[in-house]
């Protein structure tokens, strides 16, 4: 399933993703285009008690600049931003971050959910979003709401994630754009 026309420009990216999704971040960061032209924003499922930053640690793996946002942040082309632990992100008009401790949606603070449909408010076609393994349904109806406002969408090939469940889950409601292995992920982000 992939469109049959040339990648559209976007200006921002937002990877959501749960349980099984860390290791295919590992693939996918350290093989971006150092030159992106827009902002990657990164939403994990994650408890808030590790000792390592998880901007430190991914900093380590690409020259790209990383981030763990923080309230009103600016979101940057040619940056990497995570959202941090136990806070959902919005985005504003003025494409600052907000930070929100509102209840969890899907179980989940920060929800992917969430963030997808921001996205899509502010930047509209210019968003694209991938969602990775996990083991609930946060992302489908973000995912969803994306491409009814012509977003790229791409779902992370059920066969290859680790936790099927969050993939499978998109695909019941819609049709993404893209359903793709990560080396075709990777491939995908580079042409954008």
């Amino acid at each position: 399933m992939e469109k049959n026309e040339i990648s559209p420009s976007i200006e921002i990216l937002i990877i959501g993703g749960s349980a099984g999704s860390f290791e295919v971040l590992l693939q996918i960061v350290p093989s971006l285009k150092l030159d992106i032209k827009f902002a990657v924003l990164i939403v994990l499922h994650r408890k808030n008690n590790s000792n390592i930053s998880i901007a430190d640690l991914f900093s380590k793996k690409t020259a790209i600049p990383v981030f763990e946002c923080e309230d009103k942040d600016n979101l940057l082309p040619g940056n990497i931003y995570f959202a941090p632990p136990d806070y959902h992100l919005l985005i504003e008009k003025d494409r600052t971050v907000c930070l929100d401790y509102s209840e969890k949606e899907n179980y989940s603070r920060p929800a992917i959910d969430i963030t997808f449909k921001s996205a899509s408010d502010i930047y509209k076609e210019k968003t694209a979003a991938i969602l990775l393994s996990g083991a609930n349904r946060d992302g489908a109806d973000g995912l969803k709401y994306i491409s009814q406002n012509y977003g790229t969408t791409i779902v992370q090939d059920p066969k290859e994630a680790e936790i099927s469940t969050m993939p499978k889950e998109a695909l019941k409601i819609f049709e993404p754009d893209y359903v793709l292995r990560s080396k075709d992920i990777i491939a995908l982000i580079n042409s954008f």
